[in-house]
């Protein structure tokens, strides 16, 4: 149980964190302020705007989780749409899309992510060995979906745009502050520190911030209590079922070797559980056949983030950005929505498996 909870335990208080942080972020006008002014700056072009908007959405994912892309800037970009009068799918299937193929770069980008990291310690490799090994299959995986989703919605990205909506009034001091913060943890992930720290660290910055310039938006922060404590119990509970080999059985279907079609067999293993029962305790039950070597563990998140596309249950980021459409008055068409997802699926996780080296 000790290791279970030294595995668990620092990815629950990430998930806690970074929640914080990217919402005193939203609040503070971070993300508010940058989609607009990449709609000032996309010179009227939908394409333009699209593009621009996408890469904003890669940069979120990667820095501050795929939840983060699926619940803050999802009504942002679905707010630009309307305000510009362009179509809002190309915006909202891009931010679904990109948080979970976008979500592996960075141990910090999934919390399936930084449940392998301690694998990878494991076998002697560390944060600069994971980034070197998923770099590749991460920019495969974001370039894949940006195509697909600029075919599939070519005819909704054609044209111009006439109104440049503007920001809503934000405190500079703190929209400042909340910019900083935003642009300062991606480096500090990337070089290894521990992603706790840094998000704890992120998220007490923005409160002091916040509670000095805007003591009233302190009160409108959620931290995600139930679902940090709900991982820690499902967590939990697989462990204790993988060391009473009740999950043995597991091994025969994701098979063994590091060769390209051996990698392919694990990963779209690891699609399949997905969006069977969800991402996170998918990566858990296939780990332990996945654990003995770099690629296998990459192509196992390869799987389970880029592939948790199909079912609306696969990943949570997907339940979280379906009520933000809603919320929005986005009508979602999810037998549609699924065939979508699972084309993208077999084309992402295929991809990037093959460019694991």
């Amino acid at each position: 149980m000790t290791e279970v909870l030294d595995q668990v335990l620092p990815v629950a208080v990430f998930l806690v964190a970074i929640t914080v942080t990217a919402e005193v972020a939203q609040l503070a006008g971070v993300f508010d302020v940058a989609a607009h002014a990449l709609a000032r700056r996309a010179r009227h072009r939908v394409v333009v705007l699209w593009l621009l908007f996408a890469l904003l959405a890669v940069g979120c994912t990667i820095v501050l989780s795929l939840d983060t892309t699926a619940v803050l800037l999802t009504p942002v970009g679905l707010a630009v749409a309307r305000q510009t009068g362009v179509a809002p799918m190309p915006f909202a299937l891009t931010t679904l899309w990109i948080a979970n193929t976008g979500s592996l770069l960075l141990p910090v980008s999934n919390l399936t992510n930084l449940l392998a990291v301690h694998r990878f310690e494991d076998l002697g490799a560390g944060h600069g060995d994971y980034v070197r090994t998923a770099a590749l299959p991460a920019v495969t995986a974001i370039a894949a979906t940006l195509v697909l989703v600029a075919v599939l919605q070519r005819r909704a990205l054609r044209g111009t745009y006439a109104v440049d909506p503007p920001p809503e009034p934000h405190d500079r001091v703190l929209l400042v502050v909340g910019a900083a913060v935003c642009l300062a943890i991606g480096p500090l992930f990337a070089v290894g520190l521990e992603p706790a720290v840094v998000a704890l660290a992120s998220a007490t910055v923005l409160l002091l911030a916040a509670l000095w310039r805007a003591p009233s938006l302190v009160r409108e922060v959620r931290p995600p209590w139930l679902m940090a404590g709900a991982f820690v119990l499902v967590s939990a509970l697989l462990r204790l079922a993988q060391g009473e080999g009740l999950l043995d059985w597991v091994g025969s279907l994701v098979g063994t070797g590091t060769g390209p079609l051996a990698l392919l067999h694990l990963s779209g293993a690891s699609a399949l559980t997905a969006n069977a029962i969800n991402n996170l305790p998918a990566y858990l039950v296939v780990e332990p056949a996945a654990a003995d070597d770099v690629r296998r563990l990459v192509a196992t998140l390869v799987g389970v983030n880029a592939g948790a596309l199909v079912t609306p249950w696969a990943s949570l980021a997907t339940l979280l950005w379906l009520q933000r459409c809603r919320s929005a008055g986005l009508q979602v068409p999810l037998l549609r929505l699924a065939g979508w997802g699972l084309l993208c699926a077999v084309v992402c996780v295929t991809a990037a498996t093959l460019v694991i080296r």
